[in-house]
């Protein structure tokens, strides 16, 4: 594609579209998997990548049947799209600031499987607060890994997050909420269920076919789960969960996202006594981010609510 001066003139709406779109595409991972999120074709979706393009001077992606992806200038043409959208909500909130009107966006990210913890109503409580200061509020809520939650909120992407309270990121102010507790389950099928208590030693543990997190987890955890056989990993909850059922693995699950499988008899937590532990959560948002009305009206309405258990 023959080189031409980048954005010559003025920043258009049509430029912001275009720009948007191309970030649905990069973010989806193709041209069809951005379909469904903006609602526009295939071919619209090409269209208007071809035409960024051509407004660009650049070739930004390799689309084909070997599928979709950013060449060298596109990787960097998505960073800065990142940093003008920042930008502009940045922009947005700080004349919000000087209004005291709160409307815009709040992007909050969220370990999964947390909904189930009905004692601890904090989140939950602040998100109606914030909606009942603000009806204009656009609340946009995305379920990730907590590396990526962290990642997320350090660039700006996301305002705040909720993450297991692991290990202290430098940039990151942290908000204690809860401790959440965790214990070893076995589903209905396997071996250990049916034992009244069952009893293992240090060989019979080790025999245990265990699933681990390939996220950070707490001291306490991977000390027990070095007494354990670990031989399948998770990315999530959800998927310990699955493996649980199976009949075939034992695997640490929060209690209250267990609780509905125990009630139903198709889990059971082993060795309570010995085998569970502790997991703090805590909001975190970035440091220094001051100039977000929304965001600190948020965070006002968690500190206000430290001891909410309904």
């Amino acid at each position: 594609m023959k080189a031409s001066p980048s954005l010559s003139g003025q920043i258009s709406d049509i430029d912001i579209r275009l720009l948007r779109i191309f970030r649905s595409v990069v973010e989806s991972g193709g041209f069809s998997a951005a379909e469904v999120e903006l609602n526009i074709s295939v071919s619209a979706i090409s269209i208007a990548v071809s035409d960024l393009e051509k407004r660009l001077g650049m070739k930004l992606c390799q689309r084909g049947r070997a599928g979709f992806s950013l060449t060298d200038q596109g990787s960097e043409v998505y960073q800065a799209i990142l940093q003008l959208f920042a930008s502009l909500e940045n922009f947005r909130t700080q004349i919000n600031s000087i209004n005291a009107n709160l409307k815009g966006e709040l992007n909050i990210g969220i370990t999964d499987n947390l909904v189930t913890m009905y004692n601890h109503m904090r989140v939950t409580n602040s998100l109606a607060a914030l909606k009942q200061r603000g009806t204009d509020i656009r609340i946009n809520i995305r379920m990730m890994p907590p590396a990526e939650i962290e990642k997320n909120v350090l660039d700006g992407r996301l305002h705040i997050g909720v993450i297991p309270d692991s290990r202290r990121l430098a940039g990151l102010d942290y908000i204690d909420l809860y401790d959440e507790e965790s214990r070893l389950y076995c589903g209905h099928s396997h071996p250990l269920f049916e034992q009244q208590q069952p009893e293992l030693d240090a060989e019979s543990l080790q025999q245990l076919d265990t699933v681990v997190p390939v996220s950070a987890m707490p001291d306490r955890q991977r000390s027990l789960l070095q007494q354990l056989n670990p031989v399948a990993s998770t990315s999530d909850r959800e998927g310990a969960a699955f493996l649980i059922l199976s009949g075939q693995y034992v695997a640490f699950l929060p209690t209250h996202y267990a609780e509905r499988w125990v009630h139903e008899g198709r889990m059971r937590e082993l060795l309570p006594e010995q085998f569970s532990f502790q997991t703090r959560f805590a909001a975190i948002h970035r440091r220094g981010n001051h100039s977000n009305l929304i965001l600190e009206t948020f965070i006002e309405e968690l500190n206000q609510r430290e001891n909410d258990q309904t």
